[in-house]
């Protein structure tokens, strides 16, 4: 009889944990671990229920605009693209 249990991946380089982790050990990102459900077999191995996940073709991904606020300088208006949008957050380092 299979049993069960949670098993955590890496997304960015596939390292696997037996519980979520804020960073990876191995390739150092953070926030990048995803939970899947693992089945045991009776031979001792894992087993990963697959997610079927469908690809798109890129042209048939819509284009979502945003409306952007000018800041009043120039250069970092150009650097956003046009402005802020609204919502977002902007992390400057000087």
């Amino acid at each position: 009889m299979s049993k069960i249990k949670s098993l955590f991946f890496c997304n960015n380089c596939g390292y696997e944990s037996q519980k979520w982790l804020g960073k990876c050990p191995a390739c150092n990102e953070w926030n990048t671990f995803v939970e899947e459900k693992v089945s045991d077999n009776k031979n001792g191995r894992n087993i990963k229920e697959k997610k079927s996940i469908n690809p798109v073709t890129i042209n048939s991904i819509e284009k979502k605009t945003s409306t952007r606020c000018n800041t009043g300088f120039s250069e970092l208006d150009r650097v956003l693209g046009g402005g802020v949008v609204e919502g977002s957050l902007i992390l400057l380092r000087w």
